[in-house]
């Protein structure tokens, strides 16, 4: 269905797309893709706890709607980026935890309060200002802790970790969750993996009591090692692939498709673009496409030589980018089809189809991560299966 509520437009629907036929692209969610895809993470990790993480806006498929359906299918637990996005998710699921996993910024304890939600200790700075609001405020909403185990970007390092773990002889030590985050989940083999679930569990044996949390998406396909008391998949549920390299066992969520606005011959020579990155090798047909890097479809997937252009679909069959993209458009290449088969007013399938989140992904040089996160926000958004 097509988002109407008004409450929601803000966030989800902005008002310049919210007519088709004024739309350079429409983007399709299936929100009930996102529930099937975040129960069968939960049905493979029973009886562990699956949490789901609804940050950048639930990976750039509408932070409200996403919170919305998971929470109703029995999601209990949710991981946001930082405190606007928690207290967003908090209007939707009264009684879920929430993590903020980019923690304590100064000075912002209160909002933790506020909302109740729950903030991720990075660091023992971070831990000390907490602290001090607790004690004075008698807060008891808990936190996490956060142990770095080699990802070195946040968290407290294993020694710190220690010297902290006598403080749960205290009935009111405040942890609710100790947690780390995995490197290299994506490459089963890799030996970071071994390495960071067997220091996890060393310092799991110091907080006996306290819940606790390693896996995310991919971590969840390395097996129950990984698993611990919770899990917290994102990238997942929103459909691109966890076991890179292999069949990808979610279902896909997004469907992109773009406008042709104009479809025009070049001759042999001539060149499109900014650059004049293509060259026409012959007598071709060139479909423009009302969407650009501005909508999310990133510039690196410009066909450039020495590199293969990524493709969209149009009248049912593969075309190649020609050139670069650029702000508001892209150029395709249509001189394989049928004379009249691509038309002014159709829609070109850019992701759809057979194009995975992950094959775009690839044709930009980036991970489907980023594709999900730069969904455009000029597209028209329609939601199905709510």
């Amino acid at each position: 269905m097509t988002v109407h509520d008004p409450d929601l437009r803000p966030v989800d629907v902005p008002p310049e797309a919210s007519d088709p036929t004024e739309a350079g692209g429409v983007l399709t969610i299936d929100l009930a893709a996102i529930e099937a895809n975040w129960k069968t993470l939960a049905s493979m990790t029973v009886p562990v706890e699956c949490a789901a993480v609804v940050k950048a806006n639930g990976y750039g498929c509408g932070l409200e709607l996403v919170t919305r359906k998971l929470f109703r299918a029995g999601c209990r637990t949710f991981f946001v980026a930082d405190i606007a996005e928690g207290r967003r998710v908090r209007a939707l699921a009264p009684d879920a935890v929430i993590y903020v996993l980019n923690g304590l910024m100064p000075g912002s304890a209160p909002a933790f309060a506020a909302d109740y939600l729950r903030p991720v200790i990075n660091s023992t700075t971070e831990l000390a200002e907490w602290d001090a609001f607790v004690a004075i405020n008698n807060w008891r909403g808990g936190a996490a802790l956060h142990v770095d185990t080699g990802m070195n970007r946040l968290g407290i390092t294993m020694e710190e970790a220690a010297a902290i773990a006598p403080r749960l002889q205290s009935e009111n030590h405040g942890f609710t969750l100790l947690m780390s985050h995995l490197a290299c989940a994506e490459i089963p083999d890799h030996p970071m993996n071994d390495r960071q679930i067997r220091l996890f569990r060393e310092i799991r044996l110091l907080y006996r009591g306290v819940s606790s949390s390693l896996a995310n998406s991919s971590g969840i396909f390395l097996g129950g090692a990984a698993y611990c008391d919770l899990v917290r998949p994102g990238v997942a549920i929103y459909g691109a692939n966890p076991t890179p390299g292999k069949k990808n066992p979610m279902r896909p969520v997004v469907d992109l498709k773009g406008r042709i606005i104009q479809v025009r011959p070049v001759n042999k020579g001539e060149t499109v673009g900014y650059g004049a990155a293509f060259t026409a090798a012959r007598p071709s047909r060139i479909a423009v496409v009302a969407v650009g890097y501005a909508d999310g479809f990133l510039r690196s997937a410009s066909a450039a030589r020495g590199k293969p252009a990524a493709e969209v679909i149009v009248a049912g069959k593969r075309c190649p980018l020609a050139g670069r993209v650029s702000m508001d458009l892209l150029a395709v290449d249509v001189s394989d089809l049928a004379e009249g088969a691509a038309r002014r007013g159709d829609l070109a399938t850019l992701i759809g189809d057979g194009i995975s989140v992950d094959d775009l992904a690839a044709g930009m040089g980036t991970i489907g991560y980023e594709v999900l996160t730069n969904l455009g926000r000029r597209y028209h958004r329609v939601y199905k299966g709510e």
